[in-house]
């Protein structure tokens, strides 16, 4: 009996010895699974962190988009579980100068709404934005809802801004100061002669003819006056200097001498608002809302503001023509796609916001969001937008497109930031008298 109790004694150990030394086991059904899934697990990319955009747009506090544009953050924080951090603010010289400050200081957005013209140079030639084209490598359906022929074009011949919403430029009518001063609404064939009539009739009633601020945005009524004194064929033409620096005397350099000084007699004649020279953008702007006065030039954007800041008196806005002179027609104007989002070379190169970065451009010019942001405005899309709901300024707005016969560019908008800040700060220095409007432009250039 001892023996046999030795001998399996043995056997076991030998058997144990063999287990240990020999092949392992085959796992069992439950432990493969668990292992295979492990596997699987880590093949996997781990899903994406939320994280945060620092966005900056000119949807600011007053811009009559801003709901829709809150709206479409919102519903992008929504769908994606990121945020946005918003640094939008009120488009004025001010902020332009604010954004390209912070690109040169390294404190740029991840996503910047800005202007696509030369305004933009010195963010793309810094190679601190990205081209559709580069994204378009890794996300090859970024923007193609867009016609790329309406996408706008760097110096390097490259494509850097998504476009959004176009925008016209074109005269506010306020109609009851017109009906308090007894003046006719203006029409398609306004006439300059005419508009010079309408001001003093209305001056004398006690209203002011015109709001602007020549403080914060000359730019409106420096536009249409160059316009005024050439043709849409030619606006976009700029002023040059001889070898010596100084303003070359063509007919170039004469239509913008001449804009300045049609603006100089406005204001010497008492038709722009009395404190235009110190006012805000907002405070005139008011003037007009508020029955106070006349005429106003501003774009497109600024029929979401009445709806938004002036609903119970939006009967009284009427979109109609600027008044033409010479050989312009009342009915050409200025228009376009002047802005789009950039998705910086910063947020690019952020392995955690560059698809971010990505859905949030797609997200925020996708067909639907734009038809919010659309009522009458020029538009890249490829299917159009589909606005809906207008209501008494846009249908006027749309009234006075149809009759408009031509539409260009801003020249403001083909010269350098620096050209434009000293030429726009030297109007109230013109229409005061302290510097000529041939000096006034002839600065302007030596900074082009």
């Amino acid at each position: 009996m001892k023996k046999i109790i030795a001998f399996l004694l043995v056997t076991c150990m030998c058997l144990g010895m063999a287990a240990c030394g020999g092949k392992t086991p085959a796992p069992t059904e439950s432990a493969q699974k668990a292992a295979e899934g492990t596997t699987a697990a880590a093949a996997e990319p781990a899903p994406a962190r939320s994280v945060t955009l620092n966005v900056v747009t000119s949807y600011g506090g007053d811009d009559g988009n801003r709901k829709n544009f809150e709206n479409a953050v919102a519903a992008y924080e929504a769908s994606t579980g990121n945020k946005v951090n918003d640094g939008s603010a009120t488009s004025n010289e001010e902020w332009k100068a604010k954004v390209l400050t912070d690109f040169e200081t390294g404190s740029e957005p991840d996503v910047l709404f800005f202007f696509t013209n030369a305004d933009a140079e010195p963010i793309v030639s810094a190679n601190k934005v990205v081209s559709i084209e580069e994204i378009r490598a890794v996300y090859p359906d970024y923007a193609s809802n867009m016609k790329d022929a309406m996408m706008a074009q760097a110096a390097d011949g490259k494509h850097y801004a998504v476009p959004s919403a176009g925008f016209w430029e074109n005269m506010f009518v306020n109609k009851s100061v017109l009906e308090a001063c007894n003046v006719a609404m203006p029409g398609p064939d306004y006439t300059w002669d005419q508009f010079l009539a309408d001001c003093q009739t209305i001056k004398d009633a006690g209203y002011t003819p015109i709001a602007c601020s020549l403080f914060e945005v000359p730019h409106y009524w420096f536009e249409f006056c160059v316009m005024n004194n050439g043709t849409l064929a030619d606006q976009l033409e700029l002023p040059k200097l001889d070898a010596g620096g100084k303003l070359v005397d063509d007919a170039v350099s004469q239509k913008w001498i001449a804009a300045l000084e049609d603006m100089k007699a406005l204001y010497e004649a008492g038709y722009f608002a009395d404190n235009t020279l110190t006012a805000t953008d907002a405070e005139t702007v008011a003037l007009f809302g508020e029955g106070e006065a006349a005429f106003l030039i501003d774009g497109s954007w600024k029929c979401g503001y009445f709806a938004e800041n002036h609903a119970d008196n939006l009967e009284d806005y009427v979109v109609s023509c600027v008044p033409g002179k010479g050989s312009r027609p009342a009915t050409d104007a200025i228009g376009g796609i002047s802005m789009g989002y950039f998705i910086t070379r910063k947020a690019w190169d952020d392995p955690d916001k560059q698809a971010a970065a990505v859905e949030f451009v797609k997200q925020l010019t996708s067909d639907e969001v734009l038809s919010t942001f659309v009522t009458t405005e020029v538009t890249a899309l490829k299917n159009g937008a589909a606005p809906s709901g207008l209501n008494a300024i846009q249908e006027s707005a749309a009234k006075c497109n149809a009759s408009i016969t031509g539409v260009v560019g801003a020249v403001q908008d083909t010269i350098t930031a620096e050209a434009k800040g000293d030429l726009f700060a030297n109007v109230q220095k013109v229409v005061t008298g302290q510097m000529t409007a041939a000096e006034a432009v002839e600065s302007a250039m030596k900074l082009n």
